[in-house]
C-alpha cells in the first residue's frame, strides 16, 4: 500500500501537498508500532530540508485572543509572501480524553489562504501546553517550505514553559484589565519570555493597554533575561486592526537577527535538539516501564494499597521501580 511507503509521504511533503502534509502529521502522532516505524523513516529523510524557518511560540491567559492574534499576524505574513504554518494545541479533557480541535473554524480567513497550513492537535497527556509530536510536526512543515511556524499553546499554566524549549521566540500575549496586571501570570513565564505583547490595544482600550505596558516594563526590570544580549520588550498590538500585529513581527525579526549575529540562535537550536532527545528517552522509558509484565501485574495491587493508606506514594513508587531494571529492558519483559 503506497500510503505505508515512507517515500509517499516524503515526496508529498517536499511538494507541499497540504493533504499529504496533514496525513504525515497524523501518522507521526499515531501510537501504533507500524506507524512509528514509518514515521521514524520520514523524519530521518526530511531532516536535511528542515530548520530554515522562524519558530514562534505564543502563549497567553484564557480570553487573551490567541487565535485572533495568530490569524491577524498570519494574514499579515501570508499576504507579504511568507509561507505560514500554524500548529495549534487544543486542551484534552481529563474526563473524556477528547479535544475540540476547532482552530480552523476560529481562523477561517487564514485557513483559506494559499500560503498557510493550520494543524490543530490534542495536547493529550503531554504537559507544557504542546502536543507530544509538536517538534516533529514543525520539521514536516519546514520541509514543506513553510518559513514561519507559529505554535499556539493551550494557555498559561505551571507547565506552560515547555514550548520555549522548541521555538526561537517565545511570546507571552496579555490584555489590560482592572486590578493587578500581574495576577495569574507565573514568574517563570515572564523570565523565559522573549517579549510581552499587550493585545486588544484598540478603540477605548488604548489607554489601559499603555498603562499595562508600563506596569509590565517595571516588572521585567526585576527579572533576569534568558539571553545575555536581549532584553525582552513590552509592546502593544491589536488583533482586529489591519496590520495591528506588525510591530510584534518587527520585534521577532529584530530578535532573530541579533541572535544569529551573536551565535545564540545556533547554540539554542543545538541545545533544544539535545533536550528533545532526552524527552524522547524519558517517554520511551516510561512506556517500557508500563509495558513490563510484572509491573502491569503489580500496579492494581499497589495502587489499591496507596488508596487505602497502607503504603505511602513514595514507597509504592520505589517498589514498582524495583521490579524494573536494565534486564527488563533487554529482554522486554
Amino acid at each position: 500500500m503506497k500510503e505505508k511507503d515512507p517515500e509517499f509521504f516524503i515526496q508529498g511533503v517536499l511538494k507541499n501537498n497540504r493533504r499529504i502534509i496533514a496525513k504525515t502529521i497524523t501518522l507521526i502522532e499515531s501510537s501504533l508500532a507500524r506507524d512509528k516505524k514509518v514515521s521514524f523513516e520520514i523524519v530521518k529523510k526530511i531532516l536535511p530540508y528542515s530548520g530554515k524557518s522562524i519558530r514562534l511560540g505564543i502563549t497567553g491567559i484564557p480570553g487573551v485572543g490567541k487565535s485572533t492574534f495568530i490569524e491577524n499576524l498570519g494574514l499579515l505574513l501570508a499576504n507579504s509572501g511568507h509561507k505560514v504554518a500554524v500548529l495549534a494545541v487544543d486542551p484534552t479533557s481529563r474526563k473524556s480524553g477528547g479535544s475540540i480541535l476547532g482552530d480552523k473554524t476560529r481562523m477561517e480567513k487564514l485557513a483559506a489562504h494559499e500560503n498557510t497550513f493550520i494543524r490543530p492537535s490534542p495536547a493529550g497527556k503531554t504537559l507544557g501546553g504542546v502536543a507530544a509530536k509538536t517538534r516533529e510536526a514543525m520539521l514536516v512543515c519546514e520541509a514543506a517550505g513553510y518559513d514561519t511556524i507559529l505554535v499556539e499553546t493551550v494557555g498559561v499554566g505551571q507547565s506552560e514553559t515547555k514550548v520555549s524549549t522548541m521555538v526561537d521566540f517565545f511570546l507571552v500575549l496579555l490584555i489590560a484589565g482592572a486590578g493587578d496586571e500581574l495576577q495569574g501570570i507565573k514568574k517563570g513565564i515572564l523570565e523565559i519570555a522573549d517579549a510581552l505583547a499587550i493585545n486588544k490595544a484598540d478603540n477605548d482600550n488604548i489607554d489601559k493597554a499603555n498603562k499595562a505596558k508600563k506596569i509590565y516594563e517595571m516588572a521585567l526590570h526585576f527579572l533576569s533575561s534568558s539571553s545575555s544580549s536581549w532584553n525582552p520588550p513590552v509592546v502593544t498590538c491589536s488583533s482586529i486592526l489591519e496590520n495591528g500585529t506588525e510591530n510584534v513581527w518587527k520585534t521577532v525579526i529584530k530578535h532573530n537577527k541579533l541572535m544569529k549575529r551573536t551565535g545564540e540562535f545556533d547554540h539554542k537550536r543545538k541545545e533544544q535538539a539535545v533536550e528533545w532527545m532526552w524527552n524522547l528517552v524519558d517517554d520511551g522509558l516510561k512506556k517500557k516501564f508500563m509495558e513490563t509484565s510484572i509491573v502491569k501485574k503489580e500496579i492494581p495491587k499497589i495502587s489499591k494499597q496507596v488508596k487505602q493508606g497502607l503504603i505511602s506514594p513514595s514507597a509504592a513508587a520505589e517498589e514498582l521501580l524495583s521490579y524494573f531494571n536494565y534486564k527488563n529492558i533487554l529482554i522486554g519483559t
